[in-house]
């Protein structure tokens, strides 16, 4: 089912599916498995440029050669741009903790204050996917198998996706939107 708030097409998925990141069963498979980079904005892709300097300290030297050779992003089978991978893999801007875990070269350096830019929006709103169309944004839950840990986190704490999500989602459209979210959660689960 869907619900329409303000140019937003919103899947109910969002709010019906639990969802909470464990890092510790999947160690952050998502940012190295898929076909393609993480989705970027143009605006995005110049925040990247610009602050490449101080994002390179805390990437792997194989992400730092596929940038140095390619550039920060590419553009994807749907002409839009991604973000360079390592060997058609792993994102470029990812390195791995002492547990293995994946992390984010661009987050890492924006939590010491390096750059403003937290890291690409697609990333934060992950398990939601948006589609920009002519009059309207489609957001829609993207399951993935790698995410199933997630699923069982969120199933156990009893967490949806859109509550996991409150800051990327205010982040990319406003408190606002939010508010309406939560509205909307309140409707759904009335005529449950």
């Amino acid at each position: 089912m869907l619900v329409e708030i303000d140019d937003k097409i919103v899947s109910t998925q969002i709010f019906e599916k639990k969802f909470v990141c464990d890092l510790n069963a999947c160690k952050g498979a998502c940012c190295v498995e898929g076909d393609a980079g993480a989705p970027l904005t143009k605006e995005e892709v110049g925040f990247l440029e610009r602050d490449f300097e101080v994002i390179k300290p805390y990437m792997r030297e194989e992400g730092i050669k596929a940038v140095e050779a390619s550039g920060v992003s590419y553009l994807d089978e749907e002409n839009e741009p991604v973000t360079t991978l390592v060997n058609g893999g792993e994102c470029a801007f990812v390195f791995f903790d002492e547990n293995g875990i994946t992390k984010c070269a661009v987050e890492a350096a924006h939590l010491d204050g390096k750059t403003d830019f937290k890291k690409p929006i697609s990333c934060h709103l992950y398990p939601i996917r948006v589609k920009k169309f002519n009059d309207y944004e489609a957001l829609n839950y993207d399951k993935w198998s790698i995410c199933e840990p997630a699923c069982a986190c969120g199933d156990a704490l009893n967490v949806p996706v859109f509550r996991f999500l409150k800051e990327p989602l205010i982040r990319a459209f406003g408190e606002p939107f939010y508010k309406e979210l939560e509205t909307v959660d309140g409707e759904l689960k009335k005529n449950d």
